[in-house]
Protein backbone atom coordinates (compact mmCIF):
# COMPACT_ATOMS: atom_id res chain seq x y z
CA UNK A 1 0.00 0.00 0.00
CA UNK A 2 1.04 3.93 -0.62
CA UNK A 3 1.60 5.73 2.60
CA UNK A 4 -0.15 8.85 3.73
CA UNK A 5 2.99 11.00 3.17
CA UNK A 6 3.63 9.43 -0.07
CA UNK A 7 0.33 9.75 -1.55
CA UNK A 8 0.50 13.25 -0.84
CA UNK A 9 4.29 13.93 -2.14
CA UNK A 10 2.36 12.21 -5.58
CA UNK A 11 -0.58 14.84 -4.79
CA UNK A 12 1.80 17.78 -5.11
CA UNK A 13 3.92 16.11 -7.69
CA UNK A 14 0.98 15.96 -9.95
CA UNK A 15 -0.75 19.25 -9.43
CA UNK A 16 3.08 20.77 -9.93
CA UNK A 17 3.05 19.40 -13.46
CA UNK A 18 -0.15 20.09 -14.67
CA UNK A 19 0.68 23.64 -13.55
CA UNK A 20 4.08 23.65 -15.33
CA UNK A 21 2.39 22.20 -18.82
CA UNK A 22 -0.36 24.57 -18.67
CA UNK A 23 2.50 27.48 -18.32
CA UNK A 24 4.63 25.94 -20.78
CA UNK A 25 1.39 25.57 -22.99
CA UNK A 26 0.36 29.39 -22.47
CA UNK A 27 3.88 30.53 -23.22
CA UNK A 28 4.02 28.67 -26.72
CA UNK A 29 0.41 30.27 -27.59
CA UNK A 30 1.90 33.84 -27.07
CA UNK A 31 4.81 33.37 -28.71
CA UNK A 32 3.26 32.20 -31.74
CA UNK A 33 1.55 35.85 -32.03
CA UNK A 34 4.71 37.66 -30.88
CA UNK A 35 6.57 35.96 -33.85
CA UNK A 36 4.37 37.93 -36.29
CA UNK A 37 5.26 41.99 -35.34
CA UNK A 38 8.42 43.77 -36.78
CA UNK A 39 8.45 45.51 -33.52
CA UNK A 40 6.68 45.74 -29.84
CA UNK A 41 8.33 48.79 -28.55
CA UNK A 42 8.16 52.10 -29.92
CA UNK A 43 9.41 55.85 -28.36
CA UNK A 44 7.73 59.12 -30.03
CA UNK A 45 11.12 61.03 -28.12
CA UNK A 46 9.57 64.50 -28.18
CA UNK A 47 6.96 66.09 -29.69
CA UNK A 48 4.79 69.20 -29.52
CA UNK A 49 1.74 69.95 -28.35
CA UNK A 50 -1.32 68.89 -31.16
CA UNK A 51 1.44 67.03 -33.42
CA UNK A 52 0.28 64.10 -35.27
CA UNK A 53 2.26 61.28 -33.41
CA UNK A 54 1.07 57.75 -35.03
CA UNK A 55 3.25 54.29 -34.93
CA UNK A 56 2.33 51.54 -36.70
CA UNK A 57 3.48 48.13 -35.78
CA UNK A 58 3.51 46.06 -38.78
CA UNK A 59 2.74 42.14 -38.18
CA UNK A 60 2.23 39.60 -40.62
CA UNK A 61 0.18 35.79 -40.79
CA UNK A 62 3.16 33.62 -40.97
CA UNK A 63 0.38 31.22 -40.75
CA UNK A 64 -1.51 28.85 -42.89
CA UNK A 65 -4.90 29.17 -40.55
CA UNK A 66 -6.05 32.57 -40.37
CA UNK A 67 -5.63 35.41 -37.41
CA UNK A 68 -8.45 36.87 -35.69
CA UNK A 69 -7.64 40.00 -33.58
CA UNK A 70 -11.07 40.02 -30.99
CA UNK A 71 -9.94 43.23 -28.76
CA UNK A 72 -7.23 45.69 -28.55
CA UNK A 73 -7.10 47.93 -25.61
CA UNK A 74 -4.41 50.50 -23.89
CA UNK A 75 -3.80 51.23 -20.20
CA UNK A 76 -3.59 55.02 -20.86
CA UNK A 77 -5.64 57.78 -22.43
CA UNK A 78 -2.62 58.97 -23.73
CA UNK A 79 -2.58 56.64 -26.37
CA UNK A 80 -5.33 55.40 -28.77
CA UNK A 81 -4.93 52.03 -30.43
CA UNK A 82 -6.60 50.91 -33.94
CA UNK A 83 -6.18 48.18 -36.20
CA UNK A 84 -6.11 48.29 -39.52
CA UNK A 85 -7.51 44.53 -40.23
CA UNK A 86 -8.78 42.45 -37.78
CA UNK A 87 -9.09 39.07 -39.76
CA UNK A 88 -5.52 38.17 -42.10
CA UNK A 89 -5.49 35.04 -43.94
CA UNK A 90 -2.01 33.39 -44.71
CA UNK A 91 0.90 36.13 -46.04
CA UNK A 92 -1.48 38.79 -45.46
CA UNK A 93 -0.28 42.55 -43.06
CA UNK A 94 -1.64 44.46 -41.13
CA UNK A 95 -0.84 46.98 -38.49
CA UNK A 96 -2.01 48.05 -34.75
CA UNK A 97 -1.93 51.95 -35.47
CA UNK A 98 -0.89 53.50 -31.89
CA UNK A 99 -1.94 57.57 -31.64
CA UNK A 100 0.02 59.48 -29.47
CA UNK A 101 -2.77 61.90 -28.00
CA UNK A 102 -0.91 65.34 -27.88
CA UNK A 103 -4.14 67.09 -27.41
CA UNK A 104 -5.26 66.01 -24.76
CA UNK A 105 -1.97 65.22 -22.24
CA UNK A 106 1.59 66.64 -22.02
CA UNK A 107 4.61 66.28 -20.17
CA UNK A 108 5.86 62.22 -20.13
CA UNK A 109 3.82 59.64 -20.93
CA UNK A 110 3.66 55.50 -21.62
CA UNK A 111 1.36 53.27 -22.59
CA UNK A 112 0.79 49.38 -22.82
CA UNK A 113 -1.62 48.47 -25.79
CA UNK A 114 -2.55 44.60 -25.73
CA UNK A 115 -3.23 42.91 -28.85
CA UNK A 116 -5.98 39.99 -27.73
CA UNK A 117 -5.94 37.56 -30.80
CA UNK A 118 -9.08 34.37 -30.49
CA UNK A 119 -7.69 32.31 -33.62
CA UNK A 120 -6.27 30.42 -34.09
CA UNK A 121 -5.69 29.94 -30.79
CA UNK A 122 -5.80 32.32 -27.87
CA UNK A 123 -2.96 34.92 -27.03
CA UNK A 124 -2.01 38.49 -26.06
CA UNK A 125 0.80 40.77 -27.61
CA UNK A 126 2.04 43.68 -25.59
CA UNK A 127 2.81 46.66 -27.66
CA UNK A 128 4.68 49.61 -25.47
CA UNK A 129 4.80 53.21 -26.80
CA UNK A 130 6.30 56.06 -24.22
CA UNK A 131 7.10 59.84 -25.56
CA UNK A 132 7.20 63.73 -23.99
CA UNK A 133 4.44 66.00 -25.04
CA UNK A 134 5.76 69.67 -24.55
CA UNK A 135 3.67 72.58 -24.36
CA UNK A 136 5.66 75.28 -25.87
CA UNK A 137 6.20 74.05 -29.67
CA UNK A 138 3.09 73.85 -31.68
CA UNK A 139 3.31 72.89 -35.60
CA UNK A 140 0.83 74.09 -38.46
CA UNK A 141 -0.66 72.03 -39.84
CA UNK A 142 0.15 68.91 -37.19
CA UNK A 143 1.80 66.83 -39.66
CA UNK A 144 2.94 66.55 -43.07
CA UNK A 145 1.14 64.52 -44.93
CA UNK A 146 1.39 64.20 -48.91
CA UNK A 147 -1.53 61.89 -49.23
CA UNK A 148 -1.57 59.39 -52.31
CA UNK A 149 0.94 60.20 -55.35
CA UNK A 150 1.89 58.44 -58.19
CA UNK A 151 5.35 56.79 -58.50
CA UNK A 152 8.13 59.62 -59.63
CA UNK A 153 6.49 62.57 -58.53
CA UNK A 154 8.01 65.41 -56.61
CA UNK A 155 5.75 67.80 -53.90
CA UNK A 156 6.18 70.09 -51.50
CA UNK A 157 4.43 71.11 -48.40
CA UNK A 158 5.21 73.89 -46.21
CA UNK A 159 4.29 74.25 -41.80
CA UNK A 160 5.09 76.95 -39.39
CA UNK A 161 6.67 76.21 -35.95
CA UNK A 162 5.62 78.09 -33.51
CA UNK A 163 7.69 78.32 -30.35
CA UNK A 164 6.41 80.16 -27.02
CA UNK A 165 8.35 81.29 -23.56
CA UNK A 166 11.46 82.70 -25.03
CA UNK A 167 12.30 84.54 -27.63
CA UNK A 168 15.99 83.30 -28.25
CA UNK A 169 15.11 79.97 -29.12
CA UNK A 170 16.55 78.67 -32.12
CA UNK A 171 16.56 75.77 -34.49
CA UNK A 172 20.12 74.68 -35.01
CA UNK A 173 19.65 72.17 -37.50
CA UNK A 174 16.71 70.00 -39.22
CA UNK A 175 17.49 65.56 -39.29
CA UNK A 176 16.22 62.80 -41.08
CA UNK A 177 17.42 59.40 -42.10
CA UNK A 178 14.89 59.55 -45.10
CA UNK A 179 17.39 60.83 -48.35
CA UNK A 180 14.61 61.49 -50.25
CA UNK A 181 13.59 64.76 -47.86
CA UNK A 182 15.09 68.40 -48.94
CA UNK A 183 14.13 70.57 -45.87
CA UNK A 184 14.13 74.83 -46.34
CA UNK A 185 14.09 76.86 -43.31
CA UNK A 186 13.11 80.48 -43.71
CA UNK A 187 14.92 83.29 -41.25
CA UNK A 188 12.96 83.12 -37.90
CA UNK A 189 10.26 85.88 -36.91
CA UNK A 190 10.76 87.32 -33.59
CA UNK A 191 8.63 88.87 -31.37
CA UNK A 192 7.98 89.23 -27.38
CA UNK A 193 8.23 85.89 -26.23
CA UNK A 194 7.62 84.15 -29.69
CA UNK A 195 9.67 82.56 -32.61
CA UNK A 196 8.16 81.27 -35.67
CA UNK A 197 9.63 79.53 -38.31
CA UNK A 198 8.48 78.84 -41.63
CA UNK A 199 9.81 75.17 -43.56
CA UNK A 200 9.53 73.69 -46.12
CA UNK A 201 9.69 70.13 -46.72
CA UNK A 202 10.07 68.54 -50.62
CA UNK A 203 9.45 64.95 -51.55
CA UNK A 204 11.31 63.81 -53.94
CA UNK A 205 10.48 61.65 -57.62
CA UNK A 206 12.82 59.22 -56.23
CA UNK A 207 11.04 58.47 -53.56
CA UNK A 208 10.17 54.58 -52.91
CA UNK A 209 6.87 53.09 -53.79
CA UNK A 210 4.25 52.19 -50.33
CA UNK A 211 3.79 54.21 -47.71
CA UNK A 212 5.43 57.12 -46.43
CA UNK A 213 6.39 56.85 -42.33
CA UNK A 214 9.30 59.36 -41.66
CA UNK A 215 10.03 62.14 -39.23
CA UNK A 216 12.25 64.99 -39.10
CA UNK A 217 13.90 65.99 -35.94
CA UNK A 218 14.57 69.66 -35.12
CA UNK A 219 17.40 70.47 -33.16
CA UNK A 220 17.44 73.43 -31.09
CA UNK A 221 19.81 75.82 -28.81
CA UNK A 222 17.58 74.71 -25.53
CA UNK A 223 19.66 72.97 -23.74
CA UNK A 224 16.91 70.81 -21.51
CA UNK A 225 14.66 69.62 -24.19
CA UNK A 226 17.32 70.47 -27.74
CA UNK A 227 14.89 67.78 -29.84
CA UNK A 228 11.62 67.57 -31.27
CA UNK A 229 10.12 65.21 -33.34
CA UNK A 230 7.21 66.19 -36.61
CA UNK A 231 5.88 63.22 -38.31
CA UNK A 232 5.57 62.87 -42.56
CA UNK A 233 3.34 60.68 -43.61
CA UNK A 234 1.50 59.78 -47.25
CA UNK A 235 1.90 57.15 -49.90
CA UNK A 236 3.68 56.61 -53.41
CA UNK A 237 1.21 54.58 -55.58
CA UNK A 238 2.60 51.56 -56.79
CA UNK A 239 2.80 52.12 -60.95
CA UNK A 240 1.91 48.92 -60.98
CA UNK A 241 0.01 46.52 -58.80
CA UNK A 242 -1.39 42.98 -58.22
CA UNK A 243 -4.63 41.72 -55.99
CA UNK A 244 -4.93 39.74 -54.16
CA UNK A 245 -1.45 40.01 -52.37
CA UNK A 246 -2.15 36.91 -50.98
CA UNK A 247 -3.38 33.93 -52.48
CA UNK A 248 -4.64 30.76 -51.02
CA UNK A 249 -5.06 27.29 -52.60
CA UNK A 250 -6.46 25.77 -49.46
CA UNK A 251 -6.10 22.08 -48.82
CA UNK A 252 -5.56 20.01 -52.23
CA UNK A 253 -5.20 16.63 -53.08
CA UNK A 254 -1.78 15.50 -54.87
CA UNK A 255 -3.17 15.26 -58.15
CA UNK A 256 -5.53 17.97 -58.40
CA UNK A 257 -5.84 21.04 -60.36
CA UNK A 258 -6.85 24.77 -58.61
CA UNK A 259 -7.38 27.87 -60.56
CA UNK A 260 -7.18 31.63 -59.21
CA UNK A 261 -7.53 35.03 -61.17
CA UNK A 262 -5.12 37.86 -60.62
CA UNK A 263 -5.88 41.52 -61.41
CA UNK A 264 -2.53 43.43 -62.35
CA UNK A 265 -3.32 47.12 -62.69
CA UNK A 266 -0.57 49.79 -64.18
CA UNK A 267 -1.05 53.84 -64.26
CA UNK A 268 0.13 53.43 -67.88
CA UNK A 269 -0.76 50.57 -70.17
CA UNK A 270 1.68 47.94 -70.50
CA UNK A 271 2.54 44.35 -71.60
CA UNK A 272 3.31 41.28 -69.37
CA UNK A 273 6.93 40.64 -70.20
CA UNK A 274 7.42 37.40 -67.62
CA UNK A 275 6.00 35.76 -64.85
CA UNK A 276 8.85 34.15 -61.96
CA UNK A 277 7.79 31.26 -60.14
CA UNK A 278 10.46 28.71 -58.70
CA UNK A 279 7.59 26.07 -58.45
CA UNK A 280 6.82 24.41 -61.72
CA UNK A 281 3.58 23.02 -60.81
CA UNK A 282 2.53 26.50 -61.42
CA UNK A 283 1.47 27.24 -65.28
CA UNK A 284 0.30 30.87 -66.39
CA UNK A 285 -2.15 32.09 -68.49
CA UNK A 286 -0.90 35.32 -69.61
CA UNK A 287 -2.89 38.32 -71.62
CA UNK A 288 -1.26 39.53 -74.57
CA UNK A 289 -1.29 43.60 -75.71
CA UNK A 290 -0.51 46.54 -73.39
CA UNK A 291 -3.40 47.62 -71.37
CA UNK A 292 -3.88 49.60 -67.59
CA UNK A 293 -5.63 46.15 -66.18
CA UNK A 294 -4.70 42.45 -67.55
CA UNK A 295 -7.05 39.43 -65.60
CA UNK A 296 -4.00 36.31 -65.53
CA UNK A 297 -5.00 32.77 -64.72
CA UNK A 298 -2.76 31.13 -62.26
CA UNK A 299 -3.38 27.02 -62.61
CA UNK A 300 -1.48 24.83 -59.66
CA UNK A 301 -1.01 21.06 -61.02
CA UNK A 302 -0.53 18.61 -58.34
CA UNK A 303 2.40 16.12 -58.96
CA UNK A 304 1.41 13.33 -56.78
CA UNK A 305 3.53 14.62 -53.93
CA UNK A 306 2.32 15.87 -50.64
CA UNK A 307 3.60 19.59 -49.09
CA UNK A 308 3.15 22.88 -47.89
CA UNK A 309 3.09 25.63 -50.53
CA UNK A 310 4.85 29.13 -49.98
CA UNK A 311 5.84 30.67 -53.12
CA UNK A 312 6.03 34.31 -54.67
CA UNK A 313 4.94 34.80 -58.46
CA UNK A 314 6.50 38.04 -59.61
CA UNK A 315 5.19 40.04 -62.67
CA UNK A 316 7.60 41.52 -65.17
CA UNK A 317 6.26 44.17 -66.95
CA UNK A 318 7.10 46.27 -70.02
CA UNK A 319 6.83 49.68 -67.82
CA UNK A 320 10.38 51.78 -67.46
CA UNK A 321 13.33 49.96 -65.29
CA UNK A 322 10.95 46.62 -66.02
CA UNK A 323 8.89 46.98 -63.33
CA UNK A 324 7.44 44.23 -61.33
CA UNK A 325 4.65 43.13 -58.45
CA UNK A 326 4.46 40.44 -57.16
CA UNK A 327 2.17 38.08 -54.85
CA UNK A 328 2.33 35.07 -52.46
CA UNK A 329 0.65 32.05 -53.10
CA UNK A 330 0.31 29.27 -50.12
CA UNK A 331 -1.80 26.29 -49.53
CA UNK A 332 -0.87 22.50 -48.44
CA UNK A 333 -1.54 19.69 -50.51
CA UNK A 334 -2.44 16.54 -48.74
CA UNK A 335 -3.84 12.77 -49.73
CA UNK A 336 -6.67 13.19 -46.11
CA UNK A 337 -4.92 10.23 -44.57
CA UNK A 338 -3.74 12.66 -41.49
Amino acid sequence: MVSFERRGLLLILLVFGISLTALTGNLSAQNWAEKMFKEKIHDFRMVGRGTKSVYHFDFTNLYEEDVHIAAVRTSCGCTTPTVSQKTLKTHEKASVQATFNTSSFVGQKSATVTVVFDRPAYAEVQLKVSGYIRTDITFDPPEINYGEISAGTSREQEVMITHRGNSDWEITDVRSHCRHLQVRLDPPQRSAGQVRYRMRVKLNESMDEGDIRERLTLISNDQEFPTTEMAIAGRIRPSVSVSPAAVSLGTTAPDSTISRRLVVRGDEPFEIMDVQCADKRFEFKVPVGEKKVHLMTVNFKGDGTTTSISQEIRIVTSLPDGKSASCVVSGTVSDGSK
